[in-house]
């Protein structure tokens, strides 16, 4: 053989080694979350229908563990006409060949076509560059602008249990989440939330890091070692997070108006320099820094702020009364479900420190796992009404009815802020929850649209039954009325709880008070929460901008740790804005009925700025004169007006400077 032939001939299998190699790494962005159609699964395989559209006579067949992984050939030659596999969550691609020559590449995977396009599953084996350029993408899709706060895309994003070398900032309406049943299982080298998008730069280049508006995200279950940025607002949560490091709630200093922290471990500092309020709750650190309206510390272990109302604005409740923290997806011996935390009782610290966390996994087979792109309000109600549970990947749903949650025990769960939306017909409401034990609704956003009685309903009018061994559970849920489009929407009462004996971990209620579709007439509202239920507490309740009164409570021995509240900011005039028949001016932002005899309600922040200065509210709260009734730890705050609220409860209050006024304690109608 010529020297020349022998060097053509090893020049073209060094090409085809390069080629192959190629076909064999790790798969992009633009390969693996598009996958075809022919594959089914089964209880502990799947098996895969391969096509010959192309005159496809063999076929090579590779796996990959996970999506962004490399391949490794399992299958030459295969000549079959379907393939089966014992791993389920597997990734595979079939190259087809005819006549010798490769004619089709696919790419199977139920784990993409059960969760879909929005939801991104990293493997421990996947290439961390190419992870890394993933993330990067959601970030750059998710980071928006100033109207991104309201953008159509949503993004769930999970770590299989392992350790990754990859840097995470978080944009809007994205989850984090790993999948172990510890946080521990699931290293990340750093996350992120920043501030830098809102307001943005001046000319000079100067940025104000203001994160007033850093809604609608979440982090859990995962190991962070580095310092972590949040600077977020409200509608966002941090749960079951273990932070090897630092943790600051703020960007350099910028304002920022959250927020909620739970379940969490940080090793160092909570920095929160700028954040507005905060609650935590069942949390552990080192040590805590910055107080500003009103912070709120509910069975957190750790340097606890010394609390000295008003001086320090600081509320240390030391255990927590109930709780059950918020179920989450798990990849566990191979297989997927859903974990389901415990009830715990007067409670202090975290829920699995030393490995030992009390619940148990529910196969993700009892769930039947919706997509926004095939799923609709008569199919989930198809499924609840088959048993099953309800997972929501991200997604935007559009509902032209209820879905009715009967049985006890359901979990209704959601990822990636998947949204369920009023459509464009009119419906009484958006949720409707029975009157049983133990049903869990959590990780959801409820969007309003042009009509609707209310958004959820927990139980009906004539609701009794006790629940006290296994509460009504309710975890990361927001609403929202307004904001998205020019469109007008119209709720009369976004959350209705009829149901005694309900736990509410984490609400965001909010009539939009900017952007789009904004207005006294536009987005039409009267409350944002009306609790009847008896024995419901609230660990985070915010509820902003409706027209009346901004929570009604009037069941018994209610209980609230942290609130957070606006008044309206557009009432066109004072006529227009008048309670107790037109004998008071305005509508307190927290009203518990005349008739209750028992409620408690801790840490309350209620801020005002009235587009029109004239505009005044007589009381920020309201409560009935009752031995009973207790308001422990309460601040007015007018942002940018005159003083609008003229006292904090039932006409009194301490002004401390021109700007705010603090009560400490009212019970029985007197001031302490």
């Amino acid at each position: 053989m010529k020297k020349s032939t022998v060097i053509l001939l090893t020049v073209a299998a060094f090409i085809a080694l390069v080629f192959a190699a190629a076909m064999i790494a790790a798969c992009g962005k633009d390969e693996s979350p598009r996958t075809e159609g022919g594959l089914e699964a089964f209880d502990d395989y799947v098996s895969i229908t391969l096509t010959n559209t192309n005159g496809e006579t063999s076929y090579d067949i590779y796996k990959c563990d996970g999506a962004y992984g490399e391949y490794r050939l399992v299958a030459s030659g295969y000549t079959d006409k379907e393939y089966s596999d014992t791993d389920k969550w597997a990734y595979y691609r079939v190259d087809g060949y005819a006549d010798g020559r490769k004619v089709s590449s696919r790419v199977y995977s139920y784990e993409r076509e059960l969760f879909g396009d929005s939801t991104y599953i990293f493997s421990e084996t996947d290439d961390p560059d190419k992870v890394s350029e993933v993330i990067n993408e959601i970030y750059a899709d998710q980071r928006g602008s100033d109207n991104g706060q309201f953008a159509e895309t949503r993004a769930a994003i999970y770590f299989k249990p392992g350790t990754y070398d990859v840097k995470v900032n978080e944009g809007y309406y994205t989850s984090v989440a790993g999948l172990g049943l510890l946080p521990t299982d699931t290293d990340i080298a750093d996350f992120n939330v920043d501030a830098d998008i809102v307001s943005g730069a001046d000319e000079s280049g100067w940025i104000n890091y203001n994160a007033t508006c850093n809604f609608w995200r979440s982090v859990e279950n995962i190991k962070i070692n580095d310092d972590v940025r949040w600077a977020v607002s409200q509608a966002t949560s941090m749960r079951r997070v273990k932070i090897d490091g630092d943790l600051a709630l703020h960007h350099n200093g910028g304002w920022s108006s959250g927020g909620f922290l739970a379940d969490s471990v940080i090793t160092g500092v909570v920095d929160s320099g700028s954040q507005q309020q905060w609650l935590s709750r069942n949390d552990e650190w080192y040590s805590w820094s910055g107080v500003n309206f009103n912070m709120v510390f509910v069975g957190t272990e750790g340097n606890i702020p010394e609390s000295n109302w008003p001086d320090s604005r600081v509320t240390d409740i030391s255990t927590t009364p109930a709780v059950r923290e918020k179920p989450f997806l798990v990849f566990e011996d191979g297989d997927y479900g859903v974990y389901v935390p415990d009830l715990r009782e007067n409670s202090t610290g975290v829920s699995w420190m030393n490995g030992e966390t009390g619940g148990e996994i529910i196969p993700l087979s009892e769930f039947y796992v919706a997509r926004a792109d095939k799923d609709n309000a008569e199919s989930i109600n198809a499924a609840l009404a088959e048993g099953k549970n309800i997972f929501f990947t991200a997604g935007i749903y559009e509902m032209d009815a209820p879905i009715v949650v009967n049985r006890a025990g359901t979990i209704v769960m959601g990822s990636g802020y998947a949204t369920l939306r009023v459509s464009d017909k009119n419906i009484d409401t958006l949720m409707r929850v029975a009157d049983e034990d133990g049903i869990m609704i959590c990780g959801l956003l409820f969007d309003a649209g042009a009509q609707s009685t209310t958004l959820l309903e927990v139980g009906a009018s004539d609701a009794s039954a006790d629940h006290s061994d296994d509460p009504i559970c309710l975890s990361d849920l927001f609403f929202r009325v307004g904001g998205r489009s020019d469109e007008k929407t119209y709720v009369h009462t976004c959350v209705v709880i009829n149901s005694d004996d309900v736990i509410g971990d984490n609400f965001w209620v909010w009539r939009a008070d900017h952007t789009y579709g904004v207005g006294w007439d536009v987005n039409v509202t009267v409350n944002g929460l009306l609790v009847n239920g008896d024995d419901v507490t609230f660990y985070g309740l915010l509820v902003e901008h409706f027209h009346e009164y901004q929570t009604v409570w009037q069941g018994e021995r209610g209980r609230t740790y942290f609130y957070q509240s606006e008044i309206p900011y557009d009432p066109p005039s004072q006529d227009e804005y008048m309670s107790h028949d037109g004998t008071v001016n305005g509508y307190a932002s927290y009203k518990v009925a005349d008739y209750v005899s028992e409620h408690d309600a801790y840490g309350l922040g209620i801020y005002s700025c009235p587009h029109n200065p004239t505009i005044k509210v007589d009381n920020a709260i309201e409560v009935p004169d009752w031995s009973g009734v207790r308001i422990e730890h309460a601040i007015v705050v007018w942002l940018d007006s005159d003083p609008c609220i003229q006292s904090v409860v039932n006409g009194e209050g301490t002004m401390i400077n021109d700007w705010q006024m603090t009560i400490n304690l009212c019970s029985g109608g007197k001031v302490y």
